[in-house]
């Protein structure tokens, strides 16, 4: 039973962004997945029953096409969230009470973003508790605990501190929405720069299945050595954990979190 749970939990999202993740993202990367344990089961044993030792490397692969789709969501939010506070911030200098100010948010919002965008959804939760009469700083506190973002965290407790003490709610968001902006700069001045390398990584994936395909094609006696013996699947898999090791080290540099 407990087995069983933890295996459903390897599956599952482990955070909301992955939770953002579409049947149809989530379908692609399973195929991704699928055609890698494939051509590896062949190109590296020639066995296509080989796909059956594979199939947990092959989730721990799948696991990772969906953190780059997390990744890509917590991205997009971020963008979002600074596009609410800009406009939150709009809202509050033309006259608007917080409340108010919050329903002007959605309405603008919900014109940009689908529904299914993770703004549109929070500011719907946000705007139906406040309609709830709920105070706008434990709606506010429940967002934060929602949403895993420093942003959202800081930009919480910065706004309910203000909000409790009758600070400059203005002068505070418009200073939230620059600090959250410079930040977004700086992480899109590093995906510039490591996006050559990210090429070049993806590229340099590769190399050794068409090595390995190139030598069974023009060097198939020799090949056929390597294949169908102790020995052989033993240098196979040698050089597949290998190649499995400097992948999983190339994509931890690749990222960097700001």
């Amino acid at each position: 039973m407990e087995n069983g749970k933890k295996l459903r939990n390897f599956f599952t999202a482990k955070n909301l962004w992955q939770q953002d993740i579409t049947f149809k993202e989530r379908t692609k990367a399973g195929m991704k997945t699928a055609g890698m344990i494939g051509i590896t089961a062949w190109l590296y044993y020639r066995r296509v029953w080989a796909a059956i030792f594979l199939i947990l490397p092959g989730i721990w692969l799948y696991r990772e096409f969906l953190e780059e789709e997390s990744k890509k969501k917590e991205q997009e939010f971020q963008k979002q969230f600074r596009e609410m506070i800009q406009t939150l911030s709009s809202a509050l200098n033309t006259g608007y009470s917080v409340e108010n100010a919050f329903y002007e948010t959605q309405k603008e919002l919900k014109i940009q973003y689908p529904e299914e965008a993770r703004i549109s959804r929070e500011l719907l939760l946000i705007t139906r508790k406040l309609r709830m009469h709920i105070p706008v700083e434990q709606v506010l506190e429940e967002f934060a605990e929602r949403v895993p973002s420093e942003d959202v965290k800081s930009f919480v407790t910065v706004f309910v501190t203000a909000k409790k003490s009758g600070g400059d709610m203005i002068g505070i968001i418009r200073n939230t929405t620059s600090q959250i902006g410079d930040k977004i700069e700086v992480k899109r001045e590093i995906d510039t720069l490591l996006a050559a390398k990210k090429y070049e990584f993806q590229i340099m994936s590769m190399v050794p299945y068409g090595i390995i395909a190139y030598m069974s094609l023009s060097f198939s006696d020799f090949m056929e050595e390597l294949y169908g013996n102790v020995t052989g699947i033993g240098v196979m898999t040698l050089c597949l954990g290998i190649y499995v090791g400097a992948y999983y080290l190339g994509i931890r540099l690749l990222r960097i979190d700001v």
